[in-house]
């Protein structure tokens, strides 16, 4: 029920079920599906059939009123009782790599500043973690700047610039990317997320035909299928990285480098509580310092 009742909450904000299951993840057959099974277990009737806009009736606003009430109170679930200060809990969402460089120090830190605090990491692809914070199920999140403009509610903290490089096996000798990308199979970054856009439109702007032989999202796996000799990929090169991997080597792609942003992003400031507002800061802090 709980669903159901955010999903409700985001039809009344977006005005449709297509436009709300773009923003939480769903089809609009999967958004009405749900809004179906809440009109039958409360036995009314919450929106007017005719159009495509999806009008609240008066029954449905009431209950959207209740909705928005108790998920306000169900976010409130395991925080301390009356006359004790409740713990504030931080939700941030991450990408992988992200997850496995910045953000272990960054916590760290920030757990020894609050103490009383809790965080919930959330582990996703850009695009919907983005949609996460702008439903509000995120306080904020780290992330690949999309290739279009934020929603006018969103703010956006830059923390690295990283170069994509042209990663082949150690043994290849060749520093010629464009020859490499046409004779060497291809280890393609999942095109679902930005940064794979990113490269699957460095592909097309240079002409370069390119022969996939695997498509994977996590940057940790693709490198170590270069090093297994499976081909070659455009991947970021982490501003926490050192060192590549023995079994691998970078080619600078030069005057056609491009790069992938990653930043924070997350609501207006004053949405924000001053423990997440700490966090922020602290992850800009430790990304300026890493490099």
């Amino acid at each position: 029920m709980i669903r159901e009742l955010k999903t409700l909450i985001a039809v009344a904000q977006h005005g449709t079920f297509a436009a709300a299951g773009q923003h939480i993840g769903l089809t609009q057959a999967a958004v009405s599906a749900q809004m179906k099974r809440l009109e039958a277990a409360l036995g009314v009737a919450l929106f007017e059939r005719s159009g495509r806009a999806a009008v609240l009736t008066k029954r449905g606003q009431e209950t959207l009123q209740q909705a928005q009430a108790l998920i306000a109170l169900y976010g409130t679930l395991g925080a301390a009782s009356a006359g004790q200060e409740a713990a504030t809990r931080v939700n941030l969402g991450a990408i992988a790599s992200i997850q496995r460089s910045l953000l272990p120090n960054v916590l760290a830190h920030f757990h020894r500043q609050f103490p009383e605090c809790r965080s919930r990491v959330v582990p996703g692809l850009s695009l919907a973690l983005m949609n996460q914070v702008d439903a509000g199920e995120l306080d904020m999140a780290v992330i690949i700047r999309p290739p279009f403009s934020l929603h006018s509610d969103l703010r956006w903290q830059p923390l690295a610039h990283e170069p994509f490089r042209l990663l082949v096996r150690r043994r290849l000798t060749t520093d010629d990317w464009r020859a490499l990308l046409t004779q060497q199979p291809f280890v393609r970054y999942d095109r679902a997320s930005f940064g794979g856009r990113q490269v699957d439109r460095f592909l097309r702007d240079n002409h370069c035909h390119v022969r996939d032989v695997c498509e994977v999202d996590e940057l940790d796996a693709i490198i170590q299928l270069v090093a297994n000799g499976v081909g070659v990929a455009l991947v970021p090169q982490p501003s926490a990285l050192r060192r590549w991997p023995a079994g691998v080597r970078a080619i600078d792609l030069k005057e056609h480098t491009f790069h992938r942003d990653i930043g924070i992003v997350h609501r207006a400031s004053g949405q924000l509580s001053k423990p997440a507002q700490a966090l922020a800061a602290l992850l800009t802090q430790v990304a300026a310092a890493e490099h």
